[in-house]
């Protein structure tokens, strides 16, 4: 019992004591309040274009700067788009002039089929990006405080809705048109072209943005997957007929084509206004975590690209797409050592087949270029494309690479870690070196161009240039802030901020540059050895510092005990 209710029990009058006095007990102040409950009243109506004009007021009154000082700073930027329209357009007009002539079957397919190739893949892009991203997104901020006023969410989501839509419309007619006037079609055809692929862009758009509340993207995944495979089968169309293996009659003529292409882009015209309506009257059942995850992963893209790091904007990409999936079926592993590391990216193709598209993909360039007469320039264009193939296949690679802390668990060097991970990809790549050996040789041209000793060779080389490119590519270093800064129009920028739009390419042209000059292939083969040796990091300056810190440990021990008196040990009896 505490001292206080010890005191409390004899200060209290007995029972026989008599009558009770009564004792004047001090109330104490009642305290100040600091809240009041109001009254049971209607809320006051919230005006949506009011929260906007607040939101837009804030952000003003927090700029640093004015636009006029933007386009001051920007002049370089605004130099080089004049610079590079002016040049696109000579480029065009140049086009349209020396195709006047084209009224061969397989050039007129050619100037026919790619702006529809074109059509095919701006399609399925939208759908692609506007499945990834949303397309209706908000911020985290947002989404913390503004999705929870008691706001119609309709009203205040409808204005999200026009950045993609302007996007898809203007991105998609413009590279179409482009392509269209590059391939010589005439204004009205490349206007055909380009209103069917804006109109259809935004039309997908549209569609991703109805079916974003419900959560549904089976029917979007299923029709990307027609457009990328019409995109590609158009292309496999245009090779055939320029290698002679499908008549030109196949392809119809200019004018009816672009009737049709006319009549789909009123057709899509109609359907984005249906779909438009039909997605501003779903946006009420939009969830906030899915608009919060598409701002999230714009955001991390935005950090990405101010470093130009593509690798990391891969990497943000792949976490998402694995945080979809949720979960794999676990496997036990295979081997010992190194070949427990090499079972386990044979593993992965099994988890990740859709890798083995791109890389099917990458297949069709050789022939294309062997078709389009382009024998001289193969090797470059293939091996670019056969980086882009493997990328996805050296996942494992670009984890023991970024991650310093796994790689040193591991009782091996960074040599020998590098060497595994690239074995499954190295297979692949001699495959791919076999299956393009014909387009080499030049059979899907008029003639061959090599024999079939030279043409298997070329097509070797080319296979290890695109596999040491995308080994280049995945294990590049990140960017260096305190290294000494270069001086730019665009202010200071460190070295390896320009470099790393260069990676990939630099491995591809140093290794089949000789093949390019035409000179012999133990050129190429040589610089491939030495590229060989600097990609899988016998020099790695890490790995001989630490040897040598561990040497000096060792030496500075010799010679500590050294320098210890010598102890004679007692005699036993």
């Amino acid at each position: 019992m505490s001292k206080k209710s010890r005191k409390l029990i004899r200060a209290t009058p007995a029972a026989d004591a008599g009558p009770a006095v009564p004792v004047a007990v001090p109330v104490p102040d009642e305290p100040e309040r600091t809240f009041y409950f109001l009254p049971d009243a209607e809320p006051l109506p919230v005006d949506e274009k009011d929260l906007h004009a607040e939101m837009k007021l804030w952000r003003h009154g927090r700029a640093t700067r004015t636009i006029g000082q933007v386009i001051q700073d920007s002049y370089v930027m605004l130099f080089s788009v004049v610079m590079i329209g002016a040049m696109a357009t000579s480029v065009v007009l140049r086009a349209q002039g020396s195709l006047v002539g084209c009224d061969t079957e397989s050039c007129v397919s050619g100037r026919l089929l790619l702006p529809t190739a074109t059509l095919f893949a701006c399609w399925a892009l939208a759908l692609g990006l506007a499945r990834l991203f949303g397309p209706v997104l908000a911020s985290a901020a947002e989404g913390s405080w503004l999705m929870d006023a008691p706001i119609s969410r309709r009203r205040l989501l409808r204005g999200r809705l026009v950045p993609p839509l302007a996007l898809s419309f203007g991105i998609a007619g413009l590279a179409t048109g482009l392509v269209g006037a590059l391939s010589g079609l005439t204004w009205l055809q490349v206007l055909a072209w380009a209103a069917a692929a804006a109109a259809g862009s935004a039309a997908l758009v549209a569609f991703a943005a109805s079916e974003q509340p419900r959560e549904r993207v089976v029917v979007t995944k299923a029709l990307q997957a027609v457009f990328g495979a019409a995109a590609l089968g158009v292309l496999l169309v245009v090779v055939s007929v320029a290698a002679g293996w499908l008549p030109g009659s196949v392809v119809s003529e200019a004018g009816g084509a672009a009737w049709a292409l006319a009549g789909v882009a009123a057709a899509a015209l109609v359907a984005l206004v249906v779909l438009l309506r039909l997605a501003v009257s779903r946006l009420e059942q939009i969830r906030r975590a899915r608009l919060v995850s598409g701002g999230s992963l714009v955001s991390g893209m935005q950090g990405a690209m101010f470093a130009l790091d593509f690798g990391l904007i891969r990497d943000i990409l792949v976490e998402r797409r694995m945080a979809e999936k949720g979960h794999v079926r676990p496997t036990r592993g295979a081997g010992l050592g190194l070949m427990a590391l090499v079972w386990r990216d044979v593993e992965r193709l099994k988890r990740n087949p859709s890798a083995f598209l791109g890389l099917a993909m990458s297949l069709l360039v050789p022939y294309a270029a062997d078709a389009l007469r382009m024998s001289q320039l193969n090797p470059l264009i293939s091996g670019l494309a056969l980086v882009a193939g493997l990328v996805p296949f050296l996942g494992s690679l670009r984890v023991l690479t970024r991650t310093g802390g796994l790689a040193r668990s591991f009782p091996f060097k960074t040599a020998q870690l590098r060497t595994a991970s690239m074995a499954v990809p190295a297979v692949l790549a001699l495959l791919w070196g076999l299956a393009a050996t014909p387009a080499f040789i030049g059979i899907a041209s008029t003639g061959a161009d090599r024999s079939v000793t030279n043409g298997l060779g070329v097509a070797l080389i080319t296979a290890l240039a695109g596999l040491f490119g995308a080994v280049r590519w995945v294990t590049a270093k990140k960017v260096d802030y305190q290294t000494p800064m270069m001086a730019t129009a665009s202010g200071a920028l460190p070295p390896g901020l320009i470099f790393n739009l260069f990676r990939g390419l630099d491995m591809v042209l140093l290794v089949t540059g000789p093949l390019i000059l035409q000179l012999p292939m133990y050129w190429s083969l040589g610089i491939a050895v030495i590229v060989f040796v600097g990609l899988r990091g016998s020099f790695n300056m890490d790995d001989l510092r630490a040897e040598q810190e561990a040497a000096q440990r060792d030496l500075a021990a010799a010679k500590q005990a050294k320098a210890a008196p010598t102890k004679i040990p007692r005699p036993g009896r």
